[in-house]
């Protein structure tokens, strides 16, 4: 039997699509996000990227010779983490995790208004974000609250709130 499509930003829509509605409103307001890599030793590698949607998945690119497309080619695994202004911005926090993989010409040419498309293929590489944990804080700064939306294809979703500081 054959397996399973890794899971994608789609699942995370089916499987827990308020923690996608927020989560891909994060990364489409900011534009930004930070993608975590692994460096040959094993150390961490952070780097800003552009996150774009095209047919369910998330993508991001990287310009071929970067050390972040090294990084995963080498070593799929990623972490990303949406943008935050400001300590006290009440902004949304996305993160994810999961493996990196190389997207296909058709899946690269889907995603409109990305900056790979004026590229030559060869200049550009661009990786479909695969998901294995979706975790999505929500601060509520005026009543002190905050508020954790997680799925995983393993665990399914879960929403808790609690109060902070």
């Amino acid at each position: 039997m054959a397996d399973a499509a890794p899971p994608s930003w789609r699942d995370v829509e089916l499987g827990a699509p308020e923690l996608a509605r927020l989560g891909i409103a994060r990364l489409t307001s900011a534009r930004v996000a930070l993608l975590g890599t692994l460096r040959r030793d094993g150390s961490p590698r952070i780097s800003p990227i552009e996150p774009y949607l095209a047919e369910g998945q998330l993508l991001i690119g990287a310009m071929a010779w970067t050390a972040k497309a090294s990084d995963l080619r080498r070593d799929p695994r990623y972490v990303l983490h949406s943008a935050v202004t400001s300590p006290d911005s009440g902004e949304g926090e996305l993160k994810l995790n999961g493996p990196a993989v190389e997207a296909g010409p058709d899946l690269r040419a889907a995603a409109a208004d990305t900056w790979w498309l004026a590229c030559a293929p060869d200049k550009a590489a661009v990786f479909t974000l695969h998901i294995i944990q979706a975790v999505f804080v929500d601060w509520d700064i005026n009543r002190g609250l905050i508020t954790v939306h997680r799925w995983s294809p393993a665990n399914g979703y879960a929403v808790a709130s609690r109060p902070y500081p």
